[in-house]
């Protein structure tokens, strides 16, 4: 990990924390939720190596990426999260240049709109986890989640500024990343009031698989306390937008 850089891109009013290391053809890869640069660390190696210049930025309201009021959740739309890649593709690549771009999870829902939006910015894309899911005029995203799942649906839950961080704060940052990203039930997440993680509660031991480590967990939990979990709850709060 030591020979991948780090800098900070000033762009589209943050600024923005990038990883990168190599050359050659840019390959962009977007994180999701709640995870960070870090996340492609594997990637961002193999890719050097074999031609590419691979760059992982800090997402809006995540990790070393500053700027962001994480207060205020309107700033956080479809249109501000494409805005913030097409500010640092002008930063980081030569007039004309296009981009490979790599999602997963809200990186993917992101690269999508990328593509819509900004099609000549675009060479390639290549999508994990979120389907295309387009905008249904007449009905709000998480209305539509409420109605086929329930008030206990995570989007749904995620709604109330300040409620879903108090209950993850009660489990700690730490024990919240973990449970987060070893989520791996077949079915829809639930999150109940008062309850916390529906298929592991918050007194309930967490097994690490064998792609995360202890120290990995360290790293999240210490980026994410920057912000809180708010930076990256603001995109599920700006849906109705």
């Amino acid at each position: 990990m030591e020979s991948i850089e780090h800098k900070t891109v000033s762009a589209n009013g943050l600024d923005i924390h990038i990883a990168e290391k190599g050359e050659g053809p840019l390959i962009l890869f977007l994180h999701g939720f709640p995870e960070l640069w870090y996340s492609w660390r594997h990637q961002i190696l193999y890719f050097a190596d074999h031609g590419y210049r691979a760059v992982a930025p800090d997402l809006r309201g995540y990790g070393d990426t500053m700027g962001a009021p994480v207060n205020d959740h309107t700033k956080f739309t479809i249109h501000h999260l494409v805005g913030d890649l097409i500010g640092l593709l002008d930063a980081i690549t030569s007039e004309g240049e296009k981009a490979f771009v790599v999602g997963h999870d809200w990186g993917a829902f992101i690269a999508w709109h990328l593509c819509m939006f900004r099609p000549e910015r675009v060479k390639a894309l290549v999508n994990l986890s979120v389907p295309f899911l387009p905008r249904n005029p007449k009905r709000d995203m998480v209305e539509m989640l409420t109605d086929a799942y329930g008030e206990d649906h995570y989007m749904t839950r995620f709604q109330e500024p300040g409620e879903i961080e108090a209950e993850l704060a009660k489990l700690g940052t730490r024990t919240a990343v973990k449970k987060f990203l070893t989520f791996r039930e077949p079915e829809p997440w639930y999150f109940p009031k008062g309850k916390g993680f529906h298929y592991s509660p918050g007194d309930a031991p967490v097994t690490l698989p064998p792609w995360l480590s202890e120290q990995d967990v360290d790293y999240f939990a210490t980026q994410l306390q920057k912000t809180s979990f708010s930076g990256g709850i603001n995109y599920y709060r700006a849906f109705h937008l």
